[in-house]
């Protein structure tokens, strides 16, 4: 019996386009020295390139997954919506208590805990371990930026961005694998 995750194609272009479009952000927070800001600048290039040939697969690719199903879109709508409301919350709270520079790492974390309850949702579990992996990054930007001269952003920045690249490049990647 085959592990390998199948997701239709048109979802791999959805995810690749969606967290291609994430990585590309979440890439271009950090204030970084040379050498390190053109590797994020790459890092940036690369998102958005798999961005756009997410698009595109999602394109050429709709309808060929069957119906939608009005409660996942609504429940899928609930949980995103959560996730900006807490992010959004969460960070006034942190700007107004003086603490803007550990927002990435709450952003992170949020980000990393709403891909548990989509994993089931979108029936993609390898979703799981990209939710734990963007906490370990929020959590080590958050120890990095308490312990050292380090800014928690550049952690952060860097590490989601490449978490969410790695996982949009294997979503195409998955998508062109025979079924």
């Amino acid at each position: 019996m085959s592990t390998q995750v199948t997701i239709s194609r048109h979802q791999a272009g959805l995810t690749a386009l969606y967290l291609g479009i994430f990585a590309m952000v979440w890439f271009s927070v950090p204030a970084a020295e040379q050498p390190l800001r053109a590797l994020l600048v790459v890092g940036s290039l690369a998102a958005l390139l798999t961005a756009v040939l997410g698009g595109m697969l999602s394109a050429r690719t709709r309808g060929t997954s069957g119906p939608r199903n009005r409660a996942t879109d609504r429940r899928y709508l609930l949980i995103v919506i959560v996730e900006f409301v807490a992010a959004g919350l969460g960070a006034a709270v942190l700007v107004a208590a003086g603490w803007s520079a550990y927002v990435p790492v709450l952003v992170c974390l949020i980000v990393g805990l709403h891909f548990f309850p989509l994993s089931p949702l979108l029936a993609d579990p390898l979703l799981r371990p990209l939710g734990v992996a963007l906490c370990v990054v929020a959590a080590a930007g958050l120890v990095v930026g308490l312990a050292s001269a380090v800014s928690a952003g550049l952690v952060i920045g860097t590490g989601a961005g490449v978490l969410l690249l790695g996982y949009a490049v294997q979503s195409l990647v998955r998508a062109h694998r025979p079924a």
